[in-house]
């Protein structure tokens, strides 16, 4: 059980900032920003954070700045990710990850060389919730429950810690029902990622779907998935990553289909017939 969280004193970092919200999630703790003593490394209860030359999970300690120069970009919050067990999928599911580790790591130069982008283009990604959550942090040598910055900060770290495991369950409940469908014959053969409607049913069973695709390496075959619509007893059809292949305002006219975007991206029917899914899909061919 952690009772305390010390991190650097100075200016604020988004890796520390995070890296400390992240550990509020599970341990609503007060927050000391100065040096850690000796003792308090050896502590398992005081977690220390970007500060102190050690990374050692078993005693809570997270600091980066001893790797060597040429280690892979990990900071603070990498760490506490690792500790929490959800580093992989929170650099598969937020992009941001890694640049941040980037950024912290390597400087704003590298970083903007490795992004491909301009080295003035990493200014332009601040903002002013950026300049002013980090600003007072830094200003106060102490957070406690109840102040403003620290319930923000759980807030943040609890909402990230929520989105990754909850994204990563609706995936594995999406892995034990999907189907993928190869329509058509030929060269002009389609694949199609279906989830079946099930009781309960799957969250976001879309969004879980898009993710597993990706997962699975199939960004280039998979053309549009299929899942239950939120909305009513159907299911919608929408576009992968957008593909051209098909176009669902062709169905405008289809008995069974109530919905169709004029952009041809979406359609929602309210058949559960598996065949005639299939039968509309095609139909919606290009």
């Amino acid at each position: 059980m952690i009772k305390t969280i010390i991190t650097h004193p100075g200016g604020a970092h988004k890796d520390d900032f995070l890296a400390c919200s992240v550990l509020l999630s599970n341990h609503p703790v007060s927050i000391f920003r100065r040096d850690p003593t000796e003792q308090e490394l050896e502590d398992p209860e005081v977690a220390v954070v970007d500060i102190g030359h050690r990374h050692d999970p078993d005693l809570n300690n997270f600091d980066h700045h001893q790797l060597p120069r040429d280690h892979e970009p990990t900071c603070a919050l990498s760490l506490v990710l690792q500790k929490f067990e959800i580093y992989e999928d929170t650099k598969e599911f937020c992009s941001w990850l890694e640049t941040t580790e980037w950024f912290d790591c390597r400087g704003p130069h590298d970083t903007a060389e490795w992004l491909g982008v301009d080295r003035e283009a990493m200014a332009k990604l601040n903002s002013p919730l950026d300049v002013t959550m980090f600003q007072a942090f830094a200003k106060q040598k102490e957070h406690h429950s109840g102040e403003p910055v620290w319930e923000v900060m759980k807030m943040m770290g609890t909402d990230l810690v929520q989105y990754v495991n909850g994204l990563r369950g609706r995936i594995n409940q999406v892995a034990k029902i999907e189907e993928f469908w190869d329509l058509g014959q030929g060269e002009d053969m389609i694949k199609v990622a279906f989830v079946p409607r099930t009781e309960p049913e799957v969250e976001e069973a879309s969004g879980g779907l898009a993710w597993r695709i990706k997962e699975l390496g199939l960004e280039e075959e998979v053309v549009a998935v299929v899942y239950p619509d939120s909305r009513g007893g159907g299911y919608g059809m929408r576009r992968y990553d957008d593909n051209l292949a098909l176009d669902f305002s062709q169905l405008s006219e289809q008995p069974d289909v109530h919905f169709t975007h004029n952009r041809g991206f979406i359609a929602k029917t309210s058949t559960t017939e598996v065949s005639r899914l299939k039968e509309l899909l095609l139909l919606a061919k290009v």
